[in-house]
């Protein structure tokens, strides 16, 4: 079995560097590394090739990583596509396990794997992503039905049959990806054993605009074209409890200060019970994620990580509604009712 690594990447700098060492210190080298250089204006390219990669350059680039991702996959001599970001490390028995799982299973086409829980980068903002993504891919439904390409692989046939990435999609194009295969038919395979170090930085603003206009917003969309509320990763009924216990939180937040300042007063503890009440159950459905924050970063870090949690969930259930009404004033097909979610 051929292993075709294709990293897509612009201005990867030292990312791209430690990424490329990373592949070549696996156990199980890759049969070829495919850097496409994305309209880089650093030494992206140059590093690549330094590094013994093949390197493709997009033309009039930036195009997307979808794009680069597709440039990948035409030359590429492997039956297998690993995916892997520039700012991804692979462990060194990434790859190994990828081929393990994909010769044991031939009726699997594709398997993801996530980050592992270390990440370099240690201020709360990175921390809370980059353990959020792995807690979620850690306790995900091995049967996927999306698909990841930070980490991810995927039978060459499989992926060409299926037209490859979708480039009309700026981001979620993976997820996207991972739909039409099994709509196809197709097997995925979520592998939690299967790991990479995740090296960017994260601040509260990259954070927040990632996860509301490059997650919550094509996410939404992608469900709407669907048709249906799959139960994969975040999206499980858990979560979804959890988002009414965060607008509960700040429902009774609210109340409080409202009766706080304009009376009347005595109904402010009834208020208040209702924030106990929320924060408990919320607390409640948590409490594995919760206590996974506190043994990774520590008490204080737990709380932050916790309160993170809460606007995460408010603003990713108020994309959805908001998306979900706009689809429904505009005469969109029939809701999402009890045959749309598992």
């Amino acid at each position: 079995m051929r292993l075709s690594v294709i990293v897509p990447v612009h201005n990867g700098g030292e990312g791209l560097r430690r990424c490329l060492q990373g592949l070549a210190a696996s156990s199980r080298l890759p049969d070829e590394v495919i850097v496409v250089d994305d309209g880089s204006t650093d030494a992206s390219a140059a590093r690549g090739a330094a590094l013994g990669a093949r390197v493709l350059t997009t033309s009039a680039g930036p195009r997307g990583p979808a794009h680069a991702r597709n440039c990948g996959a035409e030359v590429a001599t492997g039956e297998v596509l690993v995916f892997i970001d520039a700012d991804v490390v692979v462990h060194v028995d990434t790859l190994a396990r990828m081929e393990t799982v994909l010769a044991d299973k031939p009726d699997v086409v594709a398997l993801f794997g996530g980050y592992d829980c270390d990440p370099p980068a240690r201020n709360p903002a990175s921390l809370f992503k980059n353990l959020l993504h792995h807690y979620v891919h850690q306790h995900g439904d091995r049967e996927a039905g999306t698909f990841w390409s930070g980490c991810g692989a995927v039978r060459r046939a499989a992926f060409l049959a299926a037209g490859g990435f979708d480039e009309s999609w700026p981001s979620m194009e993976d997820v996207e990806l991972g739909m039409r295969l099994r709509q196809a038919g197709h097997r995925i395979r979520l592998c939690p054993e299967v790991q990479a170090t995740h090296l960017k930085r994260w601040t509260l603003a990259s954070l927040w605009r990632t996860d509301i206009f490059s997650r919550a917003i094509p996410w939404t969309r992608l469900i709407l074209r669907q048709g249906r509320l799959s139960c994969d990763l975040n999206l499980n009924r858990r979560s979804r409890l959890s988002a009414l216990c965060a607008w509960a939180l700040l429902g009774c937040t609210l109340l409080v200060l409202g009766l706080a300042l304009f009376g009347p007063a005595r109904l402010a503890g009834w208020a208040a019970l209702g924030i106990l009440l929320s924060a408990a159950t919320m607390a409640a459905l948590n409490a594995d994620l919760y206590a996974f924050f506190f043994r990774r970063g520590g008490a204080r870090f737990a709380l932050i990580a916790a309160a993170l949690h809460v606007g995460y969930l408010l603003y990713s259930s108020l994309v959805f509604v908001s998306l979900l009404l706009h689809h429904r004033l505009r005469g969109g097909a029939g809701g999402m009712g009890e045959q749309a979610i598992k």
